[in-house]
């Protein structure tokens, strides 16, 4: 594993998702690394050479190739780039594109490709530095470990050789730090993480006034993992050795707030709260705190940073977009709006057409909605798009247009026709015609019969028409096929629990389900009904209360008001309902417990 700036950070905010009501996906707008003091792990998705090579009196032929090279690199297809550089280097003999092909595959791990290109460019420029240091970082790959080898990562001959480099480096006046900077991703793939701390260390050791040095056995320590508590400490006392040569190095800076990560989440607030004190500027070390902070659920606190940064670079589309993205996830529907028009309009692939459109389904906007997303586009945002359409357009009460438009839908692969099979079903069953729905959906199994999502719509609609064997069968089904799926859990159990005697096995269930998603609200409302079914009140309403504070959800609601009545705190109840029927009057379960108790 190695470092990365805030936009590489390896954790489940390093893309923020939202997703609409009913959508299977949602649209995903992903901040890409951030270009300053980038980590080995930035260089190897997007390998920066400087392009020098003359294009001037080339044949036809060699400059298609040149050109493909380009092209590719701009894919991001680095293979076929480095192999192309490195033919026509070969051809033209020209150490610039033999070091633009080395560097290329160096940084994306090609070692083949790699080792061809440094030696052509050693052979051209007998005097570069750079064409030893890739060949002895590949140092055959590294060398496969011999028995009784040390440090398990080959002979002696590994060793003395990196030391020969380092010490090269030390007395040509270049510097070691570019080379221990290396160390760590010339060693990614090797298993035994232990053995290249150790070896990492030994190199190190001469040079105690190097910040790098000091980075890369941190780096080393970490890489071992968070088990170890040794490793651990000696991976923050390394980054802060780093840190006391380079107080103002971004880089170890973010290194150090990993390591504390691992530790408390806290403490690496702290640490960079700490670190952008006395680095304002610091915007690699500013958003590495905003994803900290989206961790934490401190929505405001990230999105004031991003929009600091938005300001003093606003030609970054990356910060405006994280502004936006964070702005729809507070539900500032008004501001979310705002930026993300300003987006759409310097330029969009359809993503923030797509949040436009979302925000407008969320306010209740159906015709504009509606129009928004017929204006995402193709791809898979856009067939996304279209099957909300239908779906607002039967909102709209217009059933039979949504039907028919599904039915014009281009459905081209299984998955697509299933998708319009549900999207269909969908529509029916918000017009109350679930019978129909049913029907539907029970075609669409017909034609694909293990297909998990209509066996879970389809035992969803078969409840809502009183054929509980039915619901029960599809979801059983369902569970066979992916026996831990934990929604197929909560369904069956649910049902189980609310519309059978079986609440004890409904428990179960449910409990099962807890296990994969243990902060889920509505399994964990699922298990509080389970527990209200078995007479457990107190359970049940602790259940139901963290349920609904992390979803005030009507449903819930009126689950956890119904508890409250059971347990005699029927004016806690009362309020709890009359709360929520101001946000969802017409919720058909909230309405029926109002109605059923509170005569």
């Amino acid at each position: 594993m190695t470092i990365r700036t805030f936009f590489f950070r390896p954790r489940a905010v390093a893309t923020w998702v939202a997703i609409g009501a009913g959508l299977s996906a949602g649209a995903c707008a992903q901040i890409p690394p951030f270009p300053a003091d980038a980590p080995p792990a930035a260089a190897s998705k997007a390998p920066v050479v400087r392009d020098d090579t003359p294009r001037e009196g080339l044949s036809p032929d060699v400059f298609y190739r040149l050109m493909l090279g380009d092209i590719a690199l701009q894919r991001g297809q680095t293979q076929l780039a480095a192999r192309a550089y490195l033919e026509v280097a070969r051809e033209l003999k020209d150490a610039r594109l033999a070091r633009r092909s080395a560097e290329i595959a160096h940084a994306t791990r090609q070692r083949a490709t790699a080792e061809a290109a440094a030696r052509l460019w050693l052979e051209l420029e007998p005097q570069a530095e750079r064409p030893r240091q890739i060949l002895a970082t590949l140092a055959d790959g590294p060398p496969a470990p011999r028995e009784g080898a040390p440090h398990g990562l080959g002979d002696e001959e590994l060793k003395l050789r990196l030391e020969r480099l380092l010490a090269d480096q030390a007395l040509t006046g270049g510097g070691v730090g570019d080379a221990f900077l290396q160390l760590n991703r010339a060693f990614s793939q090797q298993g035994d993480k232990r053995a290249v701390y150790d070896l990492v260390r030994e190199l190190a050791a001469p040079y105690t006034t190097s910040a790098e040095a000091q980075y890369a056995v941190a780096l080393a320590a970490y890489n071992t993992g968070p088990a170890d508590a040794a490793m651990a400490a000696a991976a923050l006392e390394r980054a802060e050795l780093a840190l006391k040569l380079r107080p103002d190095w971004e880089r170890g800076a973010l290194l150090k707030a990993e390591i504390l990560a691992k530790r408390s989440p806290d403490d690496a607030v702290a640490w960079l709260r700490s670190f952008v004190v006395a680095q304002p500027r610091s915007a690699p070390a500013r958003g590495a705190l905003a994803q900290f902070y989206v961790e934490q659920k401190k929505l405001p606190e990230a999105r004031a940073i991003f929009e600091a940064l938005a300001a003093e670079d606003p030609e970054t589309r990356e910060y405006a977009t994280g502004v936006a993205i964070l702005s729809f996830q507070m539900k500032d529907w008004a501001a979310a709006e705002e930026q993300f028009g300003r987006l759409a309009a310097k330029g969009d692939d359809g993503s923030a057409q797509l949040y436009l459109a979302q925000i407008a389904e969320e306010t209740r906007r159906y015709e504009l909605a509606i129009e928004r997303y017929r204006a995402v586009g193709d791809g898979e945002r856009g067939w996304l798009s279209k099957l909300r359409v239908a779906a607002l357009t039967g909102k709209l009460g217009r059933v039979d247009e949504a039907r028919r438009y599904l039915a014009d839908l281009p459905a081209v692969t299984p998955d697509q026709r299933i998708q319009v099979r549900q999207a269909e079903g969908g529509v029916l069953r918000e017009a109350g015609r679930n019978a129909e729905a049913y029907a539907v959906l029970e075609q669409g199994l017909a034609e694909h019969p293990d297909s998990p999502d209509l066996l879970y719509d389809a035992g969803m609609i078969a409840e809502k028409i009183d054929r509980i064997d039915v619901a029960e069968a599809r979801l059983k089904r369902l569970l066979e096929l992916k026996p831990d799926d934990p929604q197929a859990l909560n369904a069956l159990g649910y049902t189980l629990v609310d519309r059978t005697t079986r609440h004890e096995e409904g428990r179960v269930l449910i409990e099962k389900a807890l296990r994969f998603l243990p902060d889920d609200p509505f399994i964990q409302d699922s298990m509080g009904w389970a527990l209200y079914k078995l007479g457990r009140h107190d359970e049940a309403e602790r259940y139901l209360a963290r349920a609904f504070a992390a979803r005030p959800d009507a449903e819930i609601a009126a689950h956890l008001g119904e508890v409250l009545w059971a347990k005699g705190e029927r004016v806690r109840a009362k309020e709890l309902w009359a709360a929520q029927l101001k946000v969802s009057p017409d919720h058909p379960v909230l309405l029926e417990t109002v109605r059923r108790l509170d005569r």
